[in-house]
């Protein structure tokens, strides 16, 4: 799943690359720790131009909670009408960048977690793969078959965190 014009990885640092598209977002600092996911658009020379989303996994055991997601709407509008049409072709942005991240730690990790108290985010998790917990707020995404004792354990671990 890949748009011409548009990248994503894993970076070492917010501060690289999605550090001021969090602080406009959030009103405070990226996280410090791994992982952060970035897509970006390149500039004519081939280096990136400006990061158009941005969502922090923070690794806990055996899965990982997402959090910190936003996308650089402005940036987006300023893209080529044909690039904007193909990431809406996939879903959007979040979307395309959320299954990025899913495929590039799954070979790693059980689930990804997600906190989601926004309901249009909330309705592309669920459309990238994630089921909710039985917990209000509480998404996951199960990345391998985790005997159901073990989902329960994870989800109750999880859900004792509250807000992530």
């Amino acid at each position: 799943m890949s748009v011409t014009g548009i990248e994503i990885a894993e970076i070492a640092s917010a501060d690289t690359l999605g550090g001021t598209l969090f602080r406009r977002r959030f009103g405070q600092e990226p996280p410090t720790f791994p992982h952060h996911v970035v897509a970006y658009a390149r500039d004519g020379g081939g280096t990136p131009a400006v990061a158009l989303c941005y969502v922090h996994f923070t690794p806990m055991g055996s899965v990982l909670l997402g959090g910190g997601a936003c996308v650089d709407h402005r940036a987006l509008r300023r893209l080529a009408p044909d690039v904007r049409n193909a990431l809406h072709a996939q879903g959007g942005l979040y979307r395309t960048t959320l299954e990025w991240a899913v495929a590039h730690f799954a070979h790693d990790h059980d689930a990804i977690f997600g906190y989601c108290g926004d309901r249009l985010a909330e309705r592309i998790d669920l459309a990238a793969g994630f089921v909710r917990s039985g917990h209000s707020h509480l998404l996951v995404r199960w990345l391998r078959e985790v005997e159901i004792a073990r989902q329960q354990e994870l989800i109750a671990t999880v859900h004792a965190l509250g807000a992530f």
